[in-house]
């Protein structure tokens, strides 16, 4: 496996990848609970609709307790990112997603793997930082008002030491970013590496802690980023000083 993402072949000169391979996969499962959830949504809830108003509740009481009213805008996103980064985790998870192979014919016959997690590709999760980092400017801007959103980079007052902290600021943003992409996406593939060379040693039986081992990892990375999100997201919006 490389850090790059494997090209397996080009439609209208795009080129697809493993792990866009993954990522419609994540969605098509996500669009499928969301049908499968509109039709047996009831009173007296079922199985799927227990564990989708659990996760969602979850998250709406979470945001109510830090952020309070601000809560009805910052919970959709941090779920959002919860469901997606998840189901993008768990479904590199079933045995033999790696192992699956593809021999692209421009690429000298070399084997690629044909399935590979979303979220072990930098340019996936750095989309989804940059979006929470955007959204949370956003949410910024929309509580505060650009004046005092400004105020937080840009000191009026004439100490150095405030227009030193302002820099800091307007850097930080930049670090979540990094922080953000290279936490999720560092975790998931070496996750990956692992139980590709676990299955390599012996395919039956002796992988399976590690398979156990990275379905916690799955679950703790989607709730970090979700929660990290929301904690900024109510950093930015607080307007106490």
């Amino acid at each position: 496996m490389h850090l790059r993402p494997e090209v397996l072949f080009f439609v209208a000169g795009f080129p697809i990848t493993n792990t866009v391979v993954a990522t419609i996969i994540t969605d098509v499962i996500i669009i499928m609970i969301v049908v499968i959830l509109s039709k047996v949504i009831a009173i007296a809830p079922g199985n799927i609709q227990n564990v989708i108003e659990t996760v969602v509740d979850y998250f709406n009481k979470t945001a109510e307790e830090i952020a309070g009213e601000r809560a009805v805008f910052i919970y959709p996103w941090i779920t959002s990112f919860f469901i997606f980064i998840l189901i993008s985790n768990l479904v590199a998870q079933f045995p033999g997603f790696e192992t699956i192979k593809f021999r692209p014919t421009f690429n000298d016959g070399n084997e690629v793997s044909f399935f590979r997690a979303a979220t072990s590709d930098l340019n996936v999760t750095l989309a989804l930082s940059v979006i929470s980092i955007i959204v949370t400017n956003y949410l910024g801007i929309r509580y505060k008002g650009i004046k005092a959103y400004a105020r937080r980079f840009l000191s009026f007052k004439i100490f150095p030491v405030f227009l030193f902290v302002g820099i800091l600021e307007f850097t930080n943003e930049f670090t979540k970013i990094i922080s953000f992409s290279f936490r999720l996406f560092g975790n998931i593939l070496a996750g990956e590496k692992v139980l590709m060379t676990m299955y390599k040693l012996l395919p039956i039986g002796f992988p399976l802690p590690f398979m156990m081992l990275e379905l916690m990892v799955a679950i703790v990375q989607a709730v970090v980023f979700s929660m990290l999100t929301m904690v900024f997201m109510h950093i930015m919006t607080d307007k106490s000083h």
